[in-house]
Order: C-alpha cells, then structure tokens, then sequence
C-alpha cells in the first residue's frame, strides 16, 4: 500500500504534463495550482503526525514512572474533603466540652442542694465524656481545664464527706431497695418485738451517744448502730467475743483504749466504748470514704472489705453496693439491717409503728471516788436507787463490784452529797475468787462423747468449754470435732512430759507430739490395758495436747508392763 502510494505523485504530474501540451495556455496556470495543491496536502498531512509524537514520547515517560499523575482537581477535592472533615471532628469534640461544662454546673448545684450522690454520679458522667475526645489541639487547653476542674471538684466532695455535715442532709445514703425492704420486714414480723424492746432501752444511751456524734462530726444516724450490734444492751455477748453496746471484740477494743483486767471491762462501758466506736468509724471512713462501706467493715473488719475491692482492679473506690455481693452474708445483712433501722425510725407510722418515748431516763450522772470494795447493790441499797441503774452506769464492773484500788463510782446526778453521808455504812465485799489462769488441751470428739462426759473426763465445767470454743448453749457437738477443753495450770504438765499431781492420787499427763500409748505407759510403769480403762479409750489412738490420766481409780489397779 505504501508504494502505490509513492507514486501517486508521479502520476498526477505525468497527467498534468499531457494537459499542457493539448492546452499550452492553460499550462503555466495548472502548474501553479498543481504545487499548491501539492503544498496544502503536505501541510494536512504533517498536522496530525506531529501530536501523535508527543503523547507517545509522554507515554512512554509515564510508563517508565509506573503509573499516571492524578488529575489537579482530584487532589484539590481529597484535600478539601480532609479538612471538612477534621472541621466535623473538631466541632463535634467542642460539642463534648460544652456538655461536660453543662453537667459541671449541673453537678455544681447538686452540690449545693448536699445531694452528694448525684454530684458524684454527674461528674463522672462529665468525666467521661471528656474520655471521648481523642486530644484535638484545638481543644487541648479546653480539655485540660475541664479535666482539672472536675477533678477538684471530686476532691472536695470526698474530703467533705470526712466532716461533719451542714444542715439537715444526712451523709448516709438512705437507700430503699429488695435487700432493705425484706429487713423492714422481718422487724414488723418475726423481729418486732426485737426491735420495741431495743428502741425502749435506746431512751437510755441515745441523749449520750448523739452529743458524742456531733462533738466528733459524726453522721447522728450511727446513734442506731447498737441496736443492730446488740440491742442496747451493754453486756451484750457474741459468739465471737464481742462485748458490749458496740460489739468490740477483745484485740480491737485494746486497739482503741479500752482496758480489761480481773477487775473491769472497758468494752461494756457506754462512754468509753462509744468514743471508742467513733474513733473506730473515723478511722474506717478515712479509709473508704463511703460510710456504708465503713459500716460493713466495721461489721467484718477493714482488711476482708479491702481484700474484696482489691480483688475488683477496676473502680477502686468503689462503694457498698458494688461490693455487696461479695462481702460475707451477715455483713451483707447487716447494712440493709441498719438502714432498714433508720427508715423506722424516721418514719414509723409508715412501717406500722408506734414508736412511744420509753420511760427510761437517759443516763445523767456524777462521779465519786472510792478506793475499797463494795458491791454495787449495797450502794444502790444505801442510796435508795435502782440496782439496774447503777449496773448499767458501772457496767464495765465485771463482778458488780468496786475494785479494790482508787475507782470513780458513777451514780445518779445529785447523789454526791448523799454518797459520802452513808459510804461508811455501805459494807466492804470480800475480794471474789478469780478463775485461776487456765490452759487448753484439744480434744477430738469420739462417738457417743456430749460436753459433759468431756467436762467431767478433765474435770472442768460444760460452761467453760461452751464459752472457749464459742458453742451454742446447748452444746452440741459432733464425733470427730475437735473442741478445746479448759484445764488449770496447775493440771497440765507444762514445762516437762512428766506427770503432775493434783490433790491426793490424781495424775495427769499431757500427751506430746511423737507420743505412743505404749511409750507413756512403759515411761510411767503402768500397762496399756490400765491407761485404757482409766481414760475410757477404745482403741490406742491418742494425740497431742490431749490430757491422760495416770491413776485415780481405786476399781483399776497399776500394773508393770510386760
């Protein structure tokens, strides 16, 4: 194709010369057309080819970069639309701010009204959503003075709570849930008279124990505490040791100040032990901050509420109800008991009460110094008082008596002045008889044994193994239980594995650890048989602490072992 093409110049020029021989003429003009013709196709022809160079030297430049630049205007637009959208971010974030400075002044008024439960959950709302933002720089100042000034704000609310409250708002939240509505039951129903009698004697303490809540800051509804610790009753005895209104057990009392001797216990005094338990209820609020917390720590100690939180590792100061269904059960109880107490109390009428002041007048007294024994009803005689009074004013008095060293006697206000016209007719009391110091040996239970045959066996009283080992009062016991049975010194061979007299023939040995049956009985030259029959033993079993009777019984008699 390319040659025919070559030659199609040739040929139209061999035409044009045979015109101009026929037509000489013409020709001079037909040749000028011809080469302008001729010049105009050329030129038509050239224009296209020349574009067609460049985009294939573009081409080939595009394909040695690997791919063609973007269009101007598309780069433009992903460039705007990334602003837009950091624009979006950025308002949407100052949006967080303006709601988190809203609830900062919606917490503010809480504050104001002492609605301290709602300002704390407002702020962490508020808290939160300052959470949401991820640190724009145009917000960053916005952000940190928000942080800051919601921070301080949880600060103040929760040093607040460490002192004493303003007005009539109480700190303690008086919650009303299943758990508090089933205890407002039980004290209307199985309870009530529980809870009368209780309420009566409170007429007694309550004048007392309120001037020393509001002396320390205190909350004045913990003046109710004693009535779900023992009634207002200040002999009041646990299972556990506790003693007296306010139910310390012996290692805390001794923390707080309260002394025990022979002669008193501090922990059944009502003005001692209620300063004692303030001091205590401080002490747990400084360190929980939540007095339902404290509450329950006070019930159960502060070490297994901190075990608890610190088992949760997140929301540290956690309160009562986050931590509700791992604490104990009757620590669990016992919260929901005392605020069940209070919603009674103040609003009985309500819960079906008729809550009448009791008669009972509240301890008003004076104090007056003795240094002699006398029994406290031989006072109470003398000053024509009642007897019940003056126990319950000196109630720390174990044996109802005047210790027989310098002693500040309290008695009724006004009876001064009578005390010291008839002290010297008030008879002196004869030192009692205290128990002398006792050890324990551990007995496991056989089959068929009660706390009888077990006291006379060691020659002690069933009250005493009941209170040591904290049983009920009827005793029961099971096969295989081990029980601690009391014994006096001067029974158990301490400091020797030697057998110890006590009173005419009876011997007792106290079994060592690495002790055989038949080692004590060749030690002590006695047969197995005999050891068998004077303990009431079934097999050759025995184990350490256990008490052995050596001789006694005139029905066996002592035989050399073979």
């Amino acid at each position: 194709m390319r040659i025919l093409v070559s030659f199609i110049p040739g040929i139209c020029l061999l035409f044009v010369l045979i015109l101009s021989l026929h037509n000489p003429q013409n020709a001079h003009a037909q040749w000028l057309d011809f080469f302008k013709t001729k010049s105009e196709e050329q030129q038509t022809e050239q224009t296209p080819c020349e574009p067609a160079i460049t985009p294939s030297t573009e081409t080939a430049s595009d394909a040695d970069a690997g791919m063609p630049d973007p269009p101007a205007d598309a780069a433009a637009e992903a460039e705007a639309q990334t602003e837009e959208e950091k624009a979006q971010t950025a308002e949407e974030e100052q949006d967080l701010m303006e709601k988190a400075l809203e609830l900062l002044a919606s917490a503010e008024e809480c504050w104001v009204k002492e609605d301290i439960e709602n300002t704390l959950i407002i702020l962490d709302k508020a808290y939160a959503l300052i959470l949401e933002t991820n640190g724009d720089p145009t917000i960053a100042r916005q952000k940190d003075d928000l942080r800051l000034l919601i921070s301080r704000k949880i600060i103040a609310v929760y040093s607040s709570l460490q002192t004493g409250t303003n007005g009539t708002a109480s700190e303690i939240p008086l919650k009303m849930n299943a758990d508090v509505e089933k205890e407002i039951r039980s004290f209307q129903g199985p309870e009530r008279e529980f809870f009368l009698s209780s309420y009566r004697r409170s007429a007694m303490f309550r004048d007392i124990i309120i001037e020393e809540l509001r002396s320390a800051g205190m909350p004045e509804e913990l003046v109710w505490l004693p009535l779900v610790e023992s009634g207002f009753k200040v002999g009041a005895l646990s299972r556990a040791r506790a003693l007296g209104l306010w139910q310390f057990i012996p290692s805390t009392g001794y923390k707080f100040g309260l002394t025990r001797d022979e002669w008193m216990d501090e922990r059944m005094d009502v003005i001692k032990s209620t300063r004692a338990a303030i001091a205590y209820l401080k002490e747990l609020h400084g360190m929980f901050g939540d007095w339902l917390t404290v509450l329950a720590a006070y019930n159960c100690g502060e070490g297994r509420v901190l075990r608890v939180i610190s088992r949760q590792h997140l929301n540290y100061f956690d309160r009562f109800w986050d931590l509700y269904s791992q604490l104990p059960y009757e620590t669990a109880r016992y919260v929901p008991r005392f605020l069940a107490t209070v919603h009674i109390v103040k609003n009985p009428e309500k819960y079906g009460f008729n809550l009448q002041e009791s008669a009972e007048a509240s301890l008003n007294y004076e104090k007056v110094k003795v240094d002699r024994m006398m029994k406290i009803q031989d006072i109470a005689a003398k000053l024509e008082v009642s007897e019940e009074m003056m126990h319950i004013l000196n109630a720390e008095l174990r044996y109802k008596m005047t210790p027989n060293r310098p002693y500040e006697l309290k008695i009724p206000n006004g009876m001064a002045e009578q005390f010291q016209l008839v002290e010297a007719d008030i008879p002196s009391a004869e030192k009692p008889r205290f128990a002398p110091s006792a050890s324990f040996v551990r007995h496991r239970v056989r089959s068929g044994e009660t706390i009888s045959t077990i006291a006379r066996r060691y020659r002690t009283s069933t009250t005493a193994i009941i209170r040591l080992n904290n049983l009920r009062r009827n005793g029961l016991i099971v096969a295989g239980q081990v029980i601690r049975v009391p014994v006096s010194s001067r029974t158990v061979a301490v400091s020797q594995p030697s057998a110890v007299n006590q009173g005419g023939n009876q011997k007792y040995y106290t079994i060592q650890r690495g002790d055989t049956l038949l080692g004590i009985a060749r030690r002590f030259n006695i047969s197995v048989d005999t050891l068998k029959k004077i303990n009431n033993l079934k097999s050759n079993q025995i184990q350490a602490g256990q008490l052995l009777r050596l001789s006694g019984l005139d029905a066996v008699k002592a035989e050399k072992p073979a």
